[in-house]
């Protein structure tokens, strides 16, 4: 198993060569096995990711391998995230698996489920203070999604089934 570890810098701001503003986040840490690499966020490296104005629509799922209605839901997110080209829909699962289980169950769980959505750790053991900050009226309960695009943001303290996810992103196409 190799574990690469990054150093920290300051968030960057870069514009593409379409001109368009893209966040680089800088991970904490990056475990890579098996042709899977999950990048490490603690909470302040992952806020930017919450509030990109890009015209992307993003679905931001909170999510762990020990939560079975999160597992149930997630081949919902996998469809969602093969069905909508890149530039206009980006799903992104946050993993609050514990760091010391990503190698053991986090990387063959994505292995074995075949997921290909951007998937991240998120590390940051100070729950009572990041979970009011993704949205004041979430109770660190999940499953639990946003789907935001350019200042609209939706929030779901709940599972999905594929049609309920798919009606909800439409609303925010």
């Amino acid at each position: 198993m190799l574990r690469i570890f990054l150093y920290i810098t300051p968030l960057l701001l870069f514009v593409n060569c379409k001109g368009e503003q893209t966040v680089a986040l800088d991970a904490t840490d990056v475990f890579e096995s098996k042709g899977v690499e999950i990048p490490v966020y603690d909470f302040e490296s992952f806020k930017p990711l919450l509030t990109i104005n890009d015209g992307k629509t993003r679905i931001i799922n909170f999510w762990a391998t020990w939560c079975k209605p999160c597992i149930v839901e997630l081949p919902y997110f996998e469809l969602i995230n093969s069905r909508y080209p890149d530039d206009k829909v980006e799903v992104i699962l946050v993993s609050l698996d514990l760091p010391s289980q990503v190698e053991s169950r986090l990387i063959p769980f994505v292995k074995k489920q075949k997921i290909k959505s951007k998937i991240i750790l998120l590390d940051d053991p100070d729950a009572n203070n990041w979970i009011p900050k993704v949205n004041s009226k979430w109770s660190g309960s999940i499953p639990a999604t946003i789907i935001y695009k350019n200042g609209t943001s939706n929030f779901y303290e709940r599972s999905f089934t594929y049609n309920e996810l798919e009606k909800e992103l439409k609303k925010v196409l």
